[in-house]
């Protein structure tokens, strides 16, 4: 599944547009390098999201395409920072 597809499934970002923006601008990191848009993501991937100030770490557990707004947080785990 795409990056940006799954921020939105995930609703993590909640427009897949805003999410390939966030990429665009470098805000997204998968593994520790910077993703583009179009880069494919997998299970036990690490994702991380900057907004402003403020950094959002977590890892995928699922890539489902078809998720309910209830079911949406639990395609990922938050990280802490000893975990990185």
């Amino acid at each position: 599944m795409r990056i940006d597809k799954f921020l939105k499934i995930s609703r993590v970002i909640k427009r897949r547009t805003v999410a390939q923006e966030a990429c665009d601008g470098g805000r997204i990191e998968v593994n520790g390098k910077t993703a583009k848009p179009s880069k494919d993501v997998n299970v036990g991937d690490v994702v991380s999201v900057t907004f402003g100030n403020r950094t959002m770490s977590f890892e995928i557990l699922s890539v489902d395409e078809h998720q309910t707004k209830q079911s949406a947080e639990s395609m990922y785990k938050l990280l802490t920072p000893q975990e990185l």
